[in-house]
């Protein structure tokens, strides 16, 4: 790890709220024009995800990590065994239908703050949840991306990730639909 780079276990209020605030600056610039804007407004807020962090780490579901650059938080995610049945992060109407993928595992989520972006901090924290799924005994893994995400896309293929043909699609309000394709790879 580089000098001034630090990797931290979600565990604490102040790194929930860090990657609550991650994810709504990364919902803001990448799903701009994918996600209704009235929902975007009402519900993309700097602490949506806390509670959900705050839970995920109690009950153990998932785990977040962190990483710092010195005392600047610049890129998050949360990972652990693939989810199945609804999601509580979107809406009661969001389900994911994971079957066939009962025994891998999952980067649930993955985002580097906007400004910090191409300085490689991505690929660190990528690394470190497969090394750590991997600790876990699992041996395979899976993404789910924005099919308009070209960048995030990228990103996943230049780290063994290919897209197996799956997809799942989450509704919105208006009768919107957003198509998450599920990249995989071995852990």
């Amino acid at each position: 790890m580089s000098a001034g780079l630090t990797l931290v276990d979600a565990c604490e209020e102040k790194h929930f709220i860090a990657m609550s605030l991650i994810h709504a600056l990364g919902w803001r610039t990448t799903y701009q024009d994918a996600v209704p804007a009235d929902y975007m407004a009402a519900e993309v807020t700097d602490t949506r995800w806390v509670p959900f962090f705050r839970e995920d780490y109690k009950s153990g579901r998932c785990r977040g990590l962190l990483l710092y650059r010195e005392d600047t938080p610049v890129c998050c995610g949360t990972y652990g065994p693939a989810r199945v049945g609804p999601s509580p992060r979107q809406s009661s109407l969001v389900s994911f239908d994971s079957r066939g993928y009962e025994d891998w595992g999952e980067i649930i989520s993955f985002y580097t703050h906007p400004d910090e972006k191409g300085k490689g901090y991505g690929s660190l924290l990528m690394e470190e949840m497969l090394r750590r799924l991997r600790g876990d005994g699992v041996s395979q893994v899976f993404v789910l991306v924005l099919r308009e995400n070209a960048r995030a896309r990228r990103f996943y293929e230049r780290h063994g990730f290919a897209w197996d043909g799956t997809y799942e699609d989450i509704p919105f309000p208006h009768g919107m639909v957003c198509r998450d394709l599920r990249y995989v790879r071995k852990a």
